[in-house]
């Protein structure tokens, strides 16, 4: 019988302690730390090393697309060929972001990762059979999906852009006249990408490989295309040749921006000046434009 009271004895001690034991397994771990959002992770420096040592290289070009290259007609059936289209790019930047930035709904722009060109780039963006988009700069970038990019549209100052942001220089033909053409324009702009829009992604850096972005100018979105319906919008809302033409002198025209609001008739003028915020893309992607650099 003494027996039996020890043992009930013992076992009263040890199961309140098992019992105590289970109930504190199953008490929820609270102390973990909450991961840190990706928007809130300082980016890193330009060119820094992954933990495996290797960064990729981003490569960044523009392109004035076939409009540029081989010629088009406009709306009202002059047919433009470009001798040289020169633009000047500051402050070239891509950058990773998070979510990703759309300029069309005024999201925020949350950047973890920015890679930017140093100096002021002037391009001819006629280009070459053999250069058909002219590479602005290849630098060292952090891997990742660089899905936005922007730069600045200024003027140049030196060269045959000192002065000017854009310049186009080219010739039109239509029913036998010929008009040699040169617009000297000086209108600064900035543009604020999303990610590219094309036949293939671009923007994505791997270690140890190369990715590209590309600034892209859609110049038919200035003078229409024949290409296109009538109705459509490209050449309902576009200036198109013949305001220009029709300020020909000697088959020749070579105004600046200034001579281009005393000449053209006060609503072409708007026309011009409402259109050249349409014309930086991303490939087919479109571009928030602000004029106040």
């Amino acid at each position: 019988m003494k027996k039996n009271l020890i043992i009930l004895t013992l076992l009263a001690g040890v199961v309140p302690t098992l019992l105590m034991g289970c109930e504190r397994d199953s008490i929820p771990i609270s102390s973990t730390p909450e991961p840190v959002p990706l928007e809130s992770s300082p980016p890193a420096t330009p060119g820094s090393e992954t933990a495996s040592g290797e960064t990729g290289t981003l490569q960044i070009v523009a392109n004035g697309e076939d409009f540029v290259r081989e010629g088009f007609t406009s709306k009202e059936g002059w047919e433009i060929n470009f001798n040289h289209v020169y633009v000047n790019l500051a402050e070239v930047t891509a950058y990773q972001t998070d979510p990703p930035y759309n300029p069309e709904s005024n999201s925020p722009f949350k950047s973890k990762q920015q890679v930017q060109l140093e100096g002021v780039k002037t391009v001819d963006l006629k280009a070459t059979p053999e250069n058909s988009t002219p590479v602005l700069a290849e630098v060292p970038a952090p891997p990742g999906q660089y899905n936005a990019l922007s730069w600045k549209l200024v003027k140049g100052t030196q060269g045959p852009t000192a002065g000017y942001s854009l310049i186009l220089d080219g010739t039109a033909e239509k029913d036998g006249q010929t008009i040699a053409f040169v617009l000297k324009l000086d209108r600064e702009m900035a543009f604020t990408c999303g990610e590219f829009v094309g036949e293939e992604r671009k923007g994505r850096v791997s270690p140890g490989s190369q990715g590209q972005l590309e600034a892209t100018f859609h110049f038919d979105h200035l003078f229409g295309d024949a290409d296109a319906p009538a109705e459509d919008e490209i050449n309902v809302n576009a200036l198109g040749f013949e305001p220009i033409a029709a300020l020909a002198s000697g088959d020749q025209v070579n105004l600046t921006t200034t001579e281009l609001q005393e000449a053209l008739t006060p609503a072409d003028y708007q026309t011009l000046q409402t259109l050249l915020p349409s014309l930086g893309h991303v490939g087919e992607g479109h571009c928030q434009e602000s004029t106040s650099l």
